[in-house]
């Protein structure tokens, strides 16, 4: 299948081809086609599966030939959970509009609003927001929403997880009951289900990934180590190749940054993003990253989302996420576009259960190896004996004590044989609270 058999516009197609793109993806053949009949869409795709251009492209198309109208209240709106994804977005959708006359500008937290409230007065198409700054604006009367024909919800269930609930509802009724909805989400989780009964008509589900499902090209890989050895740990295995690109990966924003100093003392060049970064220091370490003047990245859950960066070989996680879902939307930036990746995490003894509910969820081998000479006190368990309350016979995987990982980087294994998990997402009853986007 090409993108022409799709019906888009030689415009766009053109657009396409300048930048490569000639064969859609799974989420693209199954959501432009009923999109650009203007039915609305609840559709589930991972980050990385090219849902962006799934949405854009017949969003474009709609508003390139719908005509210009005396207006200058934007016609579509996109919200997404962060400013990094918003961002991402803006430049997905300029690219693929560069030979159509559709405008667009984002809305997000961590800048000044005047700009922002400059590029809506001399008016836009398309709004790409989060819903934090979008509220701001709403409730300052500097954003009217009232010609808005298609609404499009991205990452809907990680707005969920962040506690934008009420702000979505906020806003949905800020824009005509009669439009066209796309909302993707990773899961049709039953919050999923409720929001788009609530405010979508005789939606389509498209669903081209099984939820929570790991590319099978990254290779999962554990050191077990002792809690107050992991920073050295992590030095010894980035000195191993201090040019290859690495996404780290820390529970706290305070943690992203004592790991930061850390690595710059040792001469490693890094740089962190997350929520306590202004909007310019955010994008100024991601552009770093991505033109390696910084070959580190030290990230939090809710500030990497929307990272996008081709061929980014291996994602460590310094500690494990919370809950297991995170950690298949963290690896997601590896092992895209049929490149091969490794997913690294270095454990605790106090993470052994964080460790299980990954194993469950994944279904896919985890390979534990220590590190010579960062052998950990207690061994990892992997079945539910400890630390946890003992239930269960499984052994651990574990490498042999005293015997070393892969050397020098990691090569990655070939394409793993085991089937994704699918498994329902297990959030915790107490809701997390709102996060600033």
């Amino acid at each position: 299948m090409s993108f022409d058999s799709l019906g888009l516009a030689p415009a766009l197609l053109r657009a396409l081809a300048e930048y490569g793109y000639t064969e859609p993806t799974p989420i693209q053949a199954a959501a432009i086609p009923p999109a650009l009949q203007g039915q609305d869409l609840l559709a589930a795709a991972q980050t990385g599966t090219g849902k962006t251009a799934a949405f854009a492209l017949p969003l474009l198309q709609k508003l390139s030939t719908a005509g210009q109208t005396m207006t200058r209240r934007p016609r579509a709106l996109i919200l997404t959970p962060t400013r990094e994804l918003a961002a991402q977005i803006h430049d997905n959708i300029r690219s693929y509009s560069k030979y159509v006359g559709v405008s667009s500008t984002t809305i997000f937290g961590g800048v000044s609003m005047g700009p922002q409230i400059n590029a809506l007065r001399r008016g836009v198409d398309i709004v790409i927001a989060t819903p934090g700054r979008l509220l701001d604006h709403l409730q300052q009367r500097t954003l009217d929403l009232s010609a808005v024909e298609t609404l499009v919800l991205d990452e809907a269930d990680r707005m969920l997880d962040m506690g934008f609930l009420p702000a979505l509802k906020r806003i949905l009724a800020a824009v005509p009951k009669k439009r066209q909805t796309l909302l993707y989400s990773a899961t049709f989780a039953p919050a999923i289900k409720t929001l788009a009964k609530e405010f979508m008509r005789n939606a389509q589900e498209i669903s081209v990934d099984t939820p929570n499902a790991v590319a099978t090209l990254v290779s999962h890989l554990v050191h077990p180590v002792d809690a107050a050895r992991k920073r050295d740990l992590l030095l010894h295995l980035l000195a191993a190749d201090s040019r290859r690109q690495t996404l780290v990966f820390s529970r706290t924003k305070h943690g992203a940054d004592k790991l930061v100093t850390f690595l710059n003392a040792s001469g490693l060049r890094t740089a962190a993003i997350h929520g306590n970064k202004s909007q310019n220091a955010r994008t100024r370490a991601l552009s770093d990253f991505k033109t390696h003047r910084v070959t580190v990245l030290v990230a939090t859950d809710i500030a990497a989302r929307g990272i996008d960066i081709e061929q980014l070989p291996i994602v460590i996680n310094y500690d494990l996420p919370m809950v297991a879902e995170d950690y298949v939307h963290r690896i997601g930036r590896t092992g895209r576009a049929g490149m091969e990746g490794l997913a690294v995490s270095l454990v605790s003894h106090d993470e052994s259960g964080l460790l299980r509910d990954i194993d469950k969820l994944l279904k896919q081998e985890i390979s534990i190896t220590p590190v010579a000479g960062y052998e950990p006190s207690a061994p990892l368990r992997l079945d539910a004996g400890a630390p946890r309350p003992k239930q269960g016979q499984r052994q651990p995987r574990q490498g042999r004590p005293g015997t070393s990982a892969r050397p020098n980087g990691y090569a990655p294994k070939g394409r793993g044989d085991h089937a994704a998990g699918n498994q329902q997402r297990r959030r915790s009853a107490h809701p997390r609270p709102a996060a600033k986007a």
